[in-house]
């Protein structure tokens, strides 16, 4: 793509954000840095940390951070603010347009494009050439555009296939390690009376990232997407719901609802991720456990989790870059990740704690990484189009899950709207 392009892109990126919020009357409520101090000049501050997170043990994470840093900087207030997933990005796009917005945006790492191209996001460079820490993490969590760093992940997290023993023990089955076996195990769940499996419908990029692992287990990819793949996935949640072990009320779920619901008892599977153990612990009253998921060789599970940045318009960026540096990038921190939900750390130190090393529920989830880890998003996918490829799958597979499309015409939608976008 030429510079040309590129700025036409952050352009209509930004112009498009701007309208979908004028048509929809929402007002977006750009936060700035309050207190009486403000700046970087001393005196009372406040720091605000924009952020999606509704699980109680994700906020938890929040809650610990915004303690060690307050502890720390005595004339500091960290101010979570929650903003629902789907209104996180075009908020913070719009706040970028009128020169506002957090100190601290936590996000879905995915979107880095999207916020770098609509001017939401502050530079890291000068900050990361300066950490001391920088060689603790690999580059495949640091996030770039036009060779700048923009966003840096704290912990990896990732989608495995949880079950519940007790129910597994009732219908005389194995966890699975393939589709044939998920799908027989599903049958008999459903014919003993138990719920199937769980998972996220919602048509988004919440939807992509659930719907990739089964996509490409029958050969999807974005560098070749072909139509025939797409059908036997499609056709395979078909079977799902119209067996009743997937409810079309997984169309409208966002990733926190289904494990909750798992967590509830009486379904055998939920496809989640590792950030889900301490909501296990805490909520589930039976015996539980976790596979990778079981989409054989071909099969991709990203390498997803929250990215960390610096609001573009944040009044204090070094107070910011500060705050990132004590908590999410810190080995502390990232213990502190693994031991509240089970994310695995980015460096390589807190990686090798006893929280990681001695949990035997993150096996799986590392053997994933190793046998089936992919990058999120393709790197085929151009940066200008991440957000609108996700959108047009995670939307043909939520119209699936709920009846509305057949996998045929789900495969043509898809298909069709890839050809304008890769």
């Amino acid at each position: 793509m030429n510079s040309a392009s590129r700025v036409q892109g952050r352009i209509l990126v930004a112009s498009a954000a701007a309208v979908a919020l004028t048509l929809t009357g929402c007002t977006p409520s750009a936060q700035t840095p309050s207190g009486d101090g403000g700046g970087d000049g001393g005196g009372a501050q406040t720091l605000s940390v924009w952020h999606y997170f509704s699980d109680d043990n994700q906020v938890a994470i929040l809650d610990e951070y915004k303690a060690m840093f307050e502890e720390a900087n005595p004339d500091v207030t960290v101010e979570n603010v929650f903003v629902p997933y789907d209104q996180l990005n075009p908020r913070l796009i719009s706040s970028a347009a009128s020169s506002t917005g957090p100190d601290v945006v936590v996000f879905n790492g995915a979107d880095m494009s999207t916020l770098a191209l609509g001017n939401a996001l502050a530079p890291l460079d000068d900050y990361w050439a300066d950490f001391a820490d920088a060689d603790q993490f690999p580059e495949s969590v640091i996030h770039s555009l036009d060779d700048t760093v923009y966003a840096v992940q704290g912990y990896v997290n990732l989608l495995g296939l949880w079950y519940n023993a007790d129910v597994l023990g009732e219908i005389g089955v194995e966890p699975p390690t393939t589709i044939d076996e998920l799908d027989a195990a599903l049958t008999a769940a459903v014919d003993a009376g138990q719920g199937g499996i769980t998972l996220s419908g919602l048509p988004n990029s919440q939807g992509e990232w659930q719907a990739y692992p089964w996509l490409s287990s029958f050969g999807f990819t974005y560098d070749d997407p072909q139509r025939e793949p797409l059908v036997e996935a499609f056709s395979m949640i078909q079977r799902w719901t119209e067996s009743g072990a997937l409810t079309r009320e997984a169309s409208t779920w966002d990733q926190t609802v289904p494990f909750q619901t798992f967590a509830a008892g009486g379904h055998a599977f939920a496809e989640n991720g590792n950030w889900q153990m301490g909501t296990a612990e805490s909520t589930a009253d039976f015996s539980y456990g976790v596979v990778p998921l079981p989409i054989g060789a071909e099969g991709g599970v990203y390498l997803g989790g929250e990215g960390q940045a610096i609001g573009a318009f944040s009044e204090q960026p070094d107070l910011a870059w500060d705050y990132l540096e004590a908590t999410y990038y810190s080995e502390e921190g990232g213990v502190i990740a693994a031991e509240l939900v089970g994310s695995i750390p980015a460096r390589s130190d807190a990686a090798g704690s006893e929280a990681v090393t001695g949990n035997d529920l993150m096996a799986p989830f590392a053997d994933s990484i190793a046998s089936n880890g992919t990058n999120y998003p393709a790197g085929v996918i151009p940066p200008e189009s991440v957000a609108d490829v996700q959108l047009a799958v995670g939307q043909a597979w939520s119209s699936v899950i709920s009846g509305q499309l057949t996998p045929d015409a789900a495969a043509d939608q898809v298909l069709a709207a890839l050809e304008g976008l890769l």
